[in-house]
């Protein structure tokens, strides 16, 4: 329970540290070194890698897939797979104070503060340390160095798995998703074939059609239109070095790019991963 509470604290409160030494250097002084965070001491040992489930970050565009394949990986290794944009999604979808302002946000293609971001991820991580939760697989955080440094203070990171794909080909993913508004269930009408040209390997994503019972239930989110979308990726891309740079340093980045949809990426991430998935290969061997 500590962890959650310095999650949520640790923000505000390095930067007040920050903004103090800043004010009571002398001219031509250099700053000292950032304290550590002050609740990541005693409260709370970090257990070794080799007494809990993996603790992995997802990055990568909206669009990419992050959520695919963490969710997969997570049902694959029995760790929970915990997206910012569900949890923001959650919270559109109640009547909490937060939801209006968020609503404006989202549907502008803004990205959430990091205040409502962390807001969101303390109370989940809070509900897994009740159930006794291990390990965890984030998607969609950290997405800000500032981010990054605040999860660094109350919690290890074992690997940092970057998604790349093509910006012309994650736009067209992203106007062909629909949902189900009665089973809620996620599809996507968009068969991309893209050629090769230009040094570029050919990619080819089959689409992930729905079934009679769904056709005619279909809901585009409000956020899937190409000016919304090509200024979320915009935003990402201003955003998204900082952060890579930051894990770079640490030696933890996974740099993976698609290459294709489920069918060709899959294998070859778990591949990459030195994992096996027993469930696809009875699959594949019936």
């Amino acid at each position: 329970m500590a962890a959650v509470q310095r999650l949520l604290r640790s923000s505000s409160v390095a930067a007040a540290g920050r903004r103090r030494m800043a004010t009571s250097l002398a001219p031509g002084q250099a700053p000292a070194a950032a304290p550590a965070f002050p609740f990541a001491g005693a409260e709370r040992r970090r257990r070794p890698a080799h007494e809990r489930n993996v603790q992995w970050v997802f990055l990568g565009c909206p669009g990419v897939g992050k959520g695919t394949y963490a969710s997969r990986l997570s049902r694959l290794l029995g760790v929970p797979h915990i997206a910012t944009g569900d949890l923001v999604r959650d919270e559109l979808a109640s009547t909490g104070p937060d939801a209006v302002q968020l609503k404006e946000i989202v549907n502008q293609g803004k990205l959430v503060s990091d205040e409502i971001i962390i807001n969101l991820l303390s109370k989940r991580l809070k509900k897994g340390e009740e159930k006794g939760e291990s390990g965890f697989i984030l998607d969609g955080f950290p997405r800000t160095v500032n981010q990054a440094e605040i999860l660094d203070g109350v919690t290890d990171i074992d690997m940092v798995v970057n998604l790349k794909l093509r910006e012309d080909i994650i736009v067209q993913k992203c106007l062909g998703r629909r949902i189900c508004g009665q089973c809620g269930k996620n599809f996507n009408l968009a068969c991309i074939d893209v050629k090769a040209e230009n040094g570029l390997p050919p990619i080819y994503m089959s689409p992930l059609l729905p079934p009679n019972n769904c056709m005619s239930k279909l809901l585009t989110r409000d956020d899937d239109t190409e000016e919304v979308v090509r200024n979320r990726l915009r935003i990402y891309n201003e955003m998204s070095q900082p952060v890579e740079d930051f894990y770079q340093k640490q030696g933890k980045v996974l740099e993976f790019d698609l290459p294709g949809g489920i069918p060709e990426s899959w294998p070859k991430l778990l591949d990459v991963l030195n994992l096996e998935d027993q469930q696809e290969m009875k699959l594949a061997a019936a």
